[in-house]
């Protein structure tokens, strides 16, 4: 199994204020700045900030090749619909994806999977990419995990013709605990969802995901997507210097007798 490349996104979810999110935004930029594989684009580097510094977040990001996503967006393009957000406004400012369907929207706000297709729709339709959370409830074997995975990637509905979707593959059980997933677990079930996926799918692990991870996981995944541990820039500059080191590895050319 080869990859040649490693996708990173961060989601702040609702930890951050707003002067602690314009410093934790000012850290990731500068790491984006600074490190040549997101420069060259061989590691992507997303984050997904609160609504109301996304504009914020965008003027940072500018020159940087960081990309910015949306935690949430409306299944609908416009009207009557306080509070809710469009992926048609989202797409004008510059946003370039928008995460659907993770377990806390689906647990507490009720986002049944026929709204989480209408979502995927939206974004795809107005040139956004569906940044799709998926993962079983409880630990199971990992080919149940995967069924359970791929049946949440059916009932979405996406279109093979609009934008790609990035899979996040986070075990509902996994998310928030102190720990995340076993690595084995991970990378079995990874290996069955690839067996159905498109083979240009990119697909992330999502769950208590820190430093030390993204080594034991790529590349059956082709990346992490972080949350509360990536909100210590600390730990952002570590996971891209794993990545860097994988993306050399893996792009290096192969040497006769010597072992990579």
């Amino acid at each position: 199994m080869t990859a040649k490349s490693i996708t990173l996104g961060i989601s702040t979810k609702m930890y951050l204020g707003y002067r602690e999110s314009k410093v934790w935004l000012g850290a990731v930029t500068s790491l984006a700045k600074a490190c040549e594989a997101v420069q060259t684009g061989q590691v992507t580097l997303f984050v997904a900030p609160t609504f109301p510094i996304l504009e914020t977040t965008l003027e940072l990001a500018r020159g940087t090749h960081l990309q910015v996503a949306a935690q949430n967006a409306s299944d609908q393009d416009a009207g009557a619909l306080t509070g809710e957000v469009s992926p048609v406004f989202l797409a004008e400012m510059g946003v370039g994806l928008i995460e659907i369907g993770h377990a806390e929207r689906r647990r507490y706000f009720g986002e049944s999977d026929g709204l989480v297709a209408a979502k995927v729709a939206a974004a795809q339709r107005n040139g956004l990419q569906p940044l799709l959370c998926v993962g079983e409830t409880a630990r199971v074997a990992p080919r149940e995990a995967a069924r359970a995975c791929l049946e949440q990637i059916r009932t979405a509905n996406i279109d093979p013709d609009g934008p790609k979707p990035v899979i996040a593959y986070e075990p509902v059980w996994a998310i928030g605990a102190p720990q995340p997933a076993d690595p084995d677990y991970v990378c079995a079930v990874a290996e069955h969802l690839r067996e159905e996926l498109d083979a240009g799918a990119t697909l992330l692990y999502g769950g208590s995901a820190g430093p030390g991870l993204l080594p034991r996981l790529y590349p059956y995944v082709d990346g992490l997507f972080l949350g509360r541990f990536a909100h210590d820039p600390r730990n952002i500059a570590l996971i891209l210097e794993e990545a860097t080191a994988l993306i050399s590895r893996a792009n290096a050319p192969d040497v006769p007798g010597v072992s990579r």
